[in-house]
């Protein structure tokens, strides 16, 4: 009776399997399909008429937390999707229409809050994608056209600050302004097909203090403004060198000999100079050299090695091993340049 009641369980069981996971002559799945792993965990459930998926698909992970939910609303082309992680919180929601995303797509944080806002037209960015802050700030606002960004630009800086822009052909085009979170302008400059051309501003409390000059991604000059008893604009190509000056300032040394005792701090004029062209030569002195200032390294006096500048500073550098490796570094490049 024993073994009638297990060979009648396992026929049921057959004959259940069989009910589902289907396949008709054409080879097309049909009715209700649970399709499972090796270990029997279930990886998704759902109807099928004709192959096409119908009515609720749901995906599980391998503990069977639900992963994903379809429910279509034509048979295997469109359907609303969600999507959620494996502790049940809810990452995402949107269309699929032939496997593609498409119209208003809405992605979620663990605590339920919105982090970005997306439109798809199958599969393509179209229209405006939002980005919020951890806060529900807008952080970022973008519109796109063929998966190109297209159009205003605008992306949240600070608190409060922000840049602006605007895109064609998922280039930046035209004119770049930020703004600081007292909503001055703190930079400002011209782009074309995606590379900076024409000027490029940085201010500093509502100021200018450094003015560039590009040309199809190349920058030709750089000055930036020294306050000397009369303010200055000095281009970073004539600057030699320059270091802290007592407590309070700066002394700035000029490729023509001249010397600038300026009211800006050592971080402001580095700042202010950029590290394209400026390396820091003495740490412990805090001297920052043009790179066309160093020839390397001579013999003191005294027979000890010192920094060789151009032109000669009223002031010693003993290099560090920093430097050292800094002068060797800039010797190998003009060797591979000659």
């Amino acid at each position: 009776m024993k073994y009638r009641i297990i060979l009648l369980a396992l026929v049921c069981l057959g004959l259940a399997c069989q009910a589902q996971n289907r396949v008709d002559k054409q080879g097309r799945r049909q009715g209700h399909w649970i399709k499972t792993d090796k270990d029997g965990s279930k990886i998704f459930e759902g109807d099928f008429v004709d192959g096409l998926e119908t009515g609720t698909f749901t995906y599980y992970y391998p503990d069977g937390t639900l992963k994903i939910r379809n429910i279509f609303t034509t048979p295997g082309k469109y359907c609303s999707h969600e999507a959620y992680d494996e502790k049940g919180h809810l990452l995402a929601k949107g269309y699929y229409s032939q496997h593609n995303r498409d119209g208003q797509w809405t992605f979620y944080n663990e605590d339920g809050k919105v982090v970005k806002q997306a439109s798809y037209r199958m599969g393509v960015k179209e229209g405006v994608h939002i980005v919020f802050t951890s806060k529900g700030d807008t952080a970022e606002v973008t519109t796109w056209k063929d998966n190109h960004r297209e159009g205003r630009w605008w992306k949240r800086v600070g608190e409060k600050g922000w840049i602006t822009a605007n895109y064609a052909g998922g280039m930046m085009q035209g004119r770049l302004a930020e703004y600081d979170d007292n909503g001055r302008l703190c930079r400002e400059g011209w782009y074309k097909d995606g590379q900076k051309d024409g000027s490029y501003r940085y201010y500093e409390n509502g100021s200018k203090t450094v003015d560039e000059a590009w040309k199809k991604g190349v920058l030709g000059d750089r000055k930036i403004l020294i306050h000397v008893p009369q303010d200055q604009w000095v281009s970073i190509y004539a600057i030699s060198y320059f270091m802290p000056k007592g407590s309070m300032g700066t002394m700035l040394y000029t490729n023509d000999g001249k010397k600038y005792s300026c009211r800006e701090s050592i971080e402001e004029l580095n700042g202010r100079v950029g590290q394209e062209q400026f390396v820091t030569v003495d740490k412990r002195n805090r001297v920052t050299a043009n790179l066309s200032a160093i020839n390397g390294l001579k013999a003191s006096g005294d027979g000890r090695m010192i920094l060789d500048l151009s032109p000669e500073p009223p002031f010693v550098i003993f290099p560090d091993d920093d430097c050292v490796k800094l002068i060797k570094s800039l010797k190998r490049i003009d060797e591979l340049d000659q």
